[in-house]
């Protein structure tokens, strides 16, 4: 079989709440060969682990802060200190339609960890277990963080260097949807991080990133120009998530002619229909059929 690349899609999220250590810690148990993080700057300039720019769906922030959202009723990370943060508990996400299935909302007993604290947990349990399980970061919203008069990307190099990760052979991937953002990681920040281009979908409005263009033969020699992989959305890919017949696109083929690895995004048990009774059938056609060199999944066992 060829090898194929099993990541932790924010933790073993499936099974316990996103983007905690104890998420975490499962998700290496499990055997995952990556543990996906998404990071954010907060007011004190800390990297915190959290999926989103605000807080409101995963903790209970409106709670132990009231009035400190914006004119959106959104509560930003970035608007306030790690300290601050680390009062907050962690529930399930707060989603439509929900995962009923997964780890009740209450329980009130997970918290939010910094960047710092999720790399001592990892490398922890890297040394106790003797399987080195790397890391697969995305700093969220480039863009967005600079307007806010801060550099996230900078920050996590700096911090992931200070960790150990910094040269091509270490076992950590930086990625992000914002190209922009990644050909400044490898031209003007010099990074030797291997670096992954997600391709979103233009509509999101993730990023000024042209996702469509990225997705044609001229957009991935491009991509090949600065990264070693792409991470596009499955639909992208082939329809696993209805129950239309199977249609798979080119973008696996052409990627692979660009010199691409392709790490597609999110496989999910507990979001199959009929046609995927498990995902070891979703798996059969994405691999066998569609070529796919691995999955980010919120159930990495």
């Amino acid at each position: 079989m060829k090898p194929f690349t099993v990541i932790a899609h924010r933790g073993a999220c499936g099974y316990l709440p996103e983007h905690t250590l104890e998420g975490a810690a499962l998700a290496h148990g499990m055997g995952a060969d990556y543990i996906e993080l998404d990071v954010v700057l907060t007011r004190d300039g800390q990297l915190a682990i959290l999926h989103d720019l605000f807080l409101d769906a995963v903790t209970n922030v409106a709670q132990q802060f009231p009035g400190r959202n914006r004119a959106d009723g959104r509560h930003y990370a970035i608007d306030f200190t790690l300290s601050e943060l680390k009062t907050l508990r962690v529930n399930e996400r707060i989603r439509e339609p929900a995962f009923p299935q997964r780890f009740p909302v209450g329980g009130n007993i997970f918290r939010i960890p910094s960047f710092e604290e999720m790399i001592t947990l990892l490398q922890g349990i890297n040394h106790s277990t003797g399987r080195e399980v790397g890391l697969y970061v995305e700093p969220k919203s480039p863009e967005w963080h600079q307007l806010e008069g801060k550099d996230i990307v900078h920050e996590l190099l700096e911090s992931m260097a200070a960790a150990g990760y910094s040269k091509e052979q270490d076992k950590a991937y930086l990625q992000s949807f914002d190209m922009k953002a990644l050909q400044r990681a490898k031209n003007e920040l010099q990074s030797e991080l291997q670096l992954v281009q997600l391709i979103g979908d233009n509509s999101w409005g993730e990023s000024s990133t042209d996702f469509d263009h990225l997705r044609t033969k001229a957009g991935l020699d491009e991509v090949s120009e600065f990264a070693v992989g792409i991470g596009p959305w499955l639909p992208q890919i082939v329809d696993i998530e209805d129950n239309k017949p199977t249609d798979i696109s080119d973008l696996i083929d052409n990627a692979h002619a660009a010199g691409l690895f392709v790490h597609a995004y999110t496989l999910r048990a507990d979001q199959l229909l009929d046609k995927y009774p498990n995902l070891e059938t979703a798996l059969e056609i994405l691999v066998d059929k569609a070529g796919l060199d691995g999955v980010f999944t919120d159930h990495p066992d």
